[in-house]
């Protein structure tokens, strides 16, 4: 094999994406220079890029992992830096969306690009092949199209267009560098108009609104009808128009009428009456604080079509169309919605026999097979569930007979009748994914997915619906497994430990599994991973410690009932720290309170970019108490290094006493949560791979457990420093009276409490401070009203 190693990318246009593009290269450590036109005379002449810069530092969703990054970002304009492409090895092309500006920028690149490097663009939807025109025999061959969804760092899909000319083997050096550096799915796609995602996406939008104007339903009913009800992103459809920009998705929308004049479907694709005119009154969506939504002091109010003012929106699903939603047979359900007699159930089945219709017809022109599309929306457009997808799930045949009756009647958005493949053969008998793959119209057959290296580093790939494969629930070898944990390993030395509880919480049934877990690992294996099967598609690593199944010991017997189970959740922690063989916790997603606890005590972390990890117990009115304190207290220690250690310590007391949460891995590290030599990965699909193979390393290389040292604290003198910021706090009125209590305990316990400064404890030691602080908040009136709150609620408590 030969490595192919980015070592520098250049993105071409500092707009909103080419920006954000730059930005998450930084995030993966991937050098990178940002170029746009030079600034105005008497203007800095690197001001367009710089401006950019920062204002990607006030995004949200954050662009970079970590703000402090923006600086790693090499700033460059088209008049003065073409000489700094020469050493890059990617460059991608972000500039607005016109053929003409995009063919001048490319003369004048494009004497500036080494021998090897991949020219590509981000376009959205231009003819990759029609870009290319001009350019040299050579450098066809190593141009192509890479479209990032927006935003580039948190949408998983990465689209990539071949031309006629682009030499394979760049195609497969991308698709490794995009899927392991920067952590994206990839999925290869045609020169068609809008590729495949938004292609299949803007229509459905289109369909969407034509049935909605034909049942007579309002934004906000649709928006409930087709957000998370759906299993699809929350905003629904029109609130995901206003914040993509109704001037983006019109212009999406013209890519189409341009150039899409022969498909069936083309009466869809003009622009509805009602965008047109708000786009027309500069009504462009959430950016200008106006579409089909506006904001008026708290209220938010909804366009309402006929009269075409902003009306008090809110309005959700009729009840019996949200219980049908719930059912969980797919035949039974659409079974119900087609049946419906209510205006939102027929809506509902219109949409989904629109889309069926839409992907069954182009499935041969725009995309090399079945699964591609399933997934070009699960990544691109956050559907839980692909379209192909749903089909099947549903009934293939009986879904395929009601279309097709749809057609006949003239209730369809078209008359284009289904392709004959859909009645035919095996896609009759078994839908269009099977074992053996999923099926490609173009090919007439099923093809198996890529076997590119890369996917070698993903155990369990992102499955699909009806395709077979290993599920990560059940793969492998079980060697015990009851409701709160499984313990299983693949034949490869690592021993796995899974949670199963919801949100993975810990309760005596985790700290069961984690004590047999390290027993059996120290006996037969090489090494124990915590990773939950969930991880890759959004999953938590642990919310915390199970209050609710404290509360019966606590009820029963009071605080003194719960210091037994704090007291082995303690130790069960302090045992994965000084563990004979290394305990690699593989994060993703949350890891608040206790599952932040269970990460610190792990040998080491390799964390997924997309972790979010704080000690957050202060928002229930408790401080932590399974050793979060404690190390705060232990790695201050260990940086200070002789030097003021109060200095040190400080970041760990704030962000406990605060409930700070990181927002990255990258934010982690620089909060003191994640080590520097602990691992982040960018694909959530090879956190599982990463963390065997550290495990296994660190075994390899002769682990042995730490041995404990003795922590140097600040006693009452690092106390009473923190103390006096505490009461400023209060007494300014930032903190309540309960929060400075909460605030001075933690503050008490990793200063170590009333000692002289510089005296020495033992770990225990502070870990006994934690549960006495802990057991007596129990008791405390106003930490049960916050407790009983989020128990209720799910949200904190102020008081």
């Amino acid at each position: 094999m030969t490595n192919f190693t980015v070592k520098k990318v250049a993105v071409l246009g500092a707009g909103v994406m080419g920006a954000q593009i730059a930005a998450h290269c930084v995030n993966a450590k991937v050098p990178v220079v940002l170029f746009d036109l030079p600034g105005k005379e008497g203007t800095p002449k690197n001001g367009i890029v710089l401006r950019a810069i920062e204002n990607l530092k006030k995004l949200s969703p954050a662009p970079f992992g970590d703000k402090a990054d923006a600086e790693l970002i090499q700033v460059a304009n088209y008049e003065d830096n073409l000489d700094l492409l020469a050493g890059c090895d990617l460059i991608i092309e972000a500039i607005a969306e016109r053929m003409d500006w995009k063919h001048d920028l490319y003369k004048k690149v494009a004497p500036h690009i080494a021998q090897n490097a991949i020219f590509a663009s981000n376009t959205s939807g231009l003819s990759i092949n029609k870009l290319a025109d001009g350019f040299d025999a050579e450098l066809k061959a190593r141009f192509c199209g890479v479209h990032f969804f927006n935003p580039p760092r948190y949408m998983h899909l990465v689209e990539l267009i071949p031309t006629a000319a682009t030499k394979p083997e760049i195609l497969d050096q991308l698709e490794t560098f995009l899927t392991s550096v920067l952590g994206k799915g990839v999925v290869r796609a045609k020169d068609t108009p809008n590729f495949i995602a938004n292609r299949v996406g803007i229509f459905g939008m289109l369909a969407t609104i034509h049935e909605a104007e034909k049942f007579g339903l309002s934004v906000d009913v649709v928006d409930d009808l087709t957000g998370a009800k759906l299993g699809r992103a929350k905003s629904g459809t029109f609130r995901t128009a206003d914040v993509v920009g109704l001037d983006t998705m019109g212009h999406v929308i013209k890519t189409m009428q341009d150039n899409l004049a022969d498909d069936p479907f083309f009466g869809v694709y003009k622009t509805p009456a009602v965008l047109a005119k708000l786009i027309e009154g500069g009504a462009l969506g959430q950016k200008t604080g106006a579409g089909f939504y506006k904001k008026v002091g708290k209220e938010i109010q909804r366009l309402d079509f006929a009269s075409g003012e902003y009306v008090a929106g809110g309005a959700k699903a009729a009840d019996i169309i949200g219980r049908i939603l719930k059912e969980k047979d797919p035949v039974k359900k659409f079974k119900a919605l087609r049946e419906s007699t209510n205006p939102q159930g027929q809506f509902l089945w219109a949409i989904f026999r629109d889309a069926f219709h839409y992907i069954a017809y182009h499935l041969e022109s725009i995309a090399d097979n079945a699964r591609d599309i399933d997934f070009a929306m699960r990544w691109g457009f956050g559907w839980s569930v692909g379209p192909f997808e749903t089909w099947q799930a549903a009934g293939w045949n009986q879904i395929a007979e009601w279309v097709k009756q749809d057609i006949d009647e003239g209730k369809a958005l078209c008359n284009a009748p289904l392709p004959a493949w859909v009645f035919e053969g095996q896609v009759a008998e078994k839908g269009v994914h099977t074992p053996e793959g999923s099926y490609s119209a173009i090919s007439k057959s099923f093809v198996p997915r890529s076997d590119l290296a890369v996917y070698q580093r993903q155990e369990f790939r992102a499955p699909v619906f009806g395709s077979g494969g290993a599920d990560a629930k059940t793969a492998g070898t079980t060697v015990f497994e009851d409701d709160s944990v499984r313990l299983w390993h693949s034949g490869d030395e690592v021993l796995v430990i899974s949670l199963k509880t919801k949100m993975h919480v810990i309760g005596d049934g985790v700290i069961k599994g984690l004590q047999r877990g390290m027993a059996e690992a120290e006996k037969n294996f090489k090494g124990l991973v915590i990773w939950n099967t969930d991880a890759a598609e959004g999953g938590a690593f642990s919310a915390g410690a199970d209050l609710q199944s404290a509360l019966p010991a606590f009820m029963a017997g009071g605080a003194k009932a719960v210091d037994p189970i704090i007291r082995e959740l303690q130790d069960t922690f302090m045992a994965m720290k000084y563990s004979n063989v290394p305990v690699v916790a593989a994060v993703a997603g949350l890891a608040l309170g206790g599952g932040c606890e269970m990460a610190l005590h792990a040998s080491k972390r390799v964390a997924s970019i997309e972790s979010y990890i704080g000690l957050v117990e202060v928002g229930v009115g408790l401080i932590p108490a399974g050793g979060g304190l404690k190390e705060a207290a232990v790695r201050a220690n260990k940086e200070a290094k002789g030097n003021d250690i109060l200095q040190f310590l400080k970041t760990g007391f704030t962000n406990a006493a605060t409930a700070n949460v990181a927002k990255s891995a990258l934010e982690a590290r620089a909060m003191g949560y994640l080590k520097e030599d602990d691992v982040i990965v960018f694909n959530p699909y090879e956190l599982l791979h990463v963390a065997k193979v550290t495990a296994r390393s660190m075994f390899d290389a002769g682990y042995r457990a730490p041995i404990q040292r003795p922590v140097t604290v600040t006693g009452r003198y690092g106390w009473a420093t923190i103390r006096g910021q505490l009461v400023n706090m209060r007494d300014g009125g930032f903190i309540s009276a309960h929060d400075y209590k909460l605030g001075d305990m933690i503050a008490e316990i990793v200063s170590g409490g009333d000692i002289d400064q510089g005296s020495v404890v033992s770990e225990q030691w502070l870990l006994d401070m934690e549960r006495k602080a802990f057991l007596e908040l129990l008791n405390h009136p106003k930490t049960q009203e916050r407790i009983m709150g989020m128990l209720q609620t799910g949200k904190p408590v102020r008081n």
